[in-house]
């Protein structure tokens, strides 16, 4: 990640010569390249040649001419991090900006950035470098945002947090039509008695804890009996053929009571008749 003093040396070592204004800003992008990691293959007509994003060469070259055209500049560079994969910048001066467009090779889209040149070049158009621009940590800031940071897609931030608090966890924010923030779930939400459905699936299984006294010991579903779901009613057979379902696997290790009666299995129902 490139910054304001990293910028600045590349571009005292380089020593370019500025015809005007916008070469200040160019050079400053290129610098940004540069001091990120990149190294610059191809600049000025040679970095408009056919196919020369595709192109296996990755040797450096010097900045000869990166500044040959009027009003635009071209700049290819290949990244050693990346496998050494080609990015074509180029830079358009139209209504006192910078237009900035980077695309990666293999990508279909690319990048972009506005720059108000007015905004980042010194007063002291003939001093030393640092002298040369004004707000240029700014600047750098927003080419490694907006451009560089984006050329291959967006960071992962699997495995950490960008919210500590925790507010936000597990729900993607909206607004709807008319202005109004909505909170959408995205991960397994807690049923409202207080057990996890295990993902959303509203379908328990044999071993599920909530048949055998819930997940803390306490019964599974509040205000019921031990076992028993409110509005149950026994079926013990489930899908044919699928494992896990077997009649069997639904019957207690509970001996049965000498001369018949009453299965343990239905006792919570109170006798009666069962569909």
């Amino acid at each position: 990640m490139s910054n304001e003093r990293s910028v600045m040396a590349v571009i005292r070592a380089a020593r370019p010569s500025f015809r005007n204004d916008t070469d200040k800003i160019a050079f400053a992008v290129h610098a940004a390249f540069l001091s990120s990691g990149f190294v610059l293959t191809a600049v000025g007509p040679n970095a408009l040649a056919e196919n020369v994003i595709s192109s296996p060469s990755t040797d450096e070259v010097g900045i000869d001419n990166w500044n040959q055209f009027e009003d635009h500049y071209a700049f290819v560079y290949a990244n050693p991090e990346k496998g050494s994969n080609k990015v074509l910048v180029k830079c358009l001066l139209m209504n006192g900006k910078l237009l900035v467009d980077a695309l990666a090779h293999g990508s279909s889209q690319p990048v972009h950035l506005e720059i108000d040149i007015n905004n980042y070049v010194g007063e002291n158009g003939n001093g030393n470098y640092s002298a040369q621009y004004k707000n240029l940590d700014k600047l750098v800031s927003n080419l490694d945002k907006e451009v560089i940071s984006k050329l291959y897609g967006p960071v992962s931030t699997s495995g950490s947090s960008s919210n500590p608090s925790g507010l936000e966890t597990g729900s993607r924010r909206n607004v709807n039509g008319d202005g109004v923030r909505i909170n959408e779930p995205t991960g397994p939400q807690p049923h409202p008695s207080g057990g996890d459905f295990g993902g959303g699936d509203m379908l328990l299984g044999p071993n599920d804890p909530r048949w055998f006294g819930g997940l803390s010991g306490d019964h599974g579903f509040p205000g019921a009996q031990p076992g028993v779901p409110p509005g149950a009613r026994f079926d013990p057979y489930g899908p044919p053929g699928v494992p896990g379902f077997e009649p069997n696997r639904f019957i207690r290790n509970s001996p049965r009571r000498p001369g018949g009666g009453t299965h343990p299995d239905l006792e919570h129902f109170g006798g009666g008749d069962f569909i």
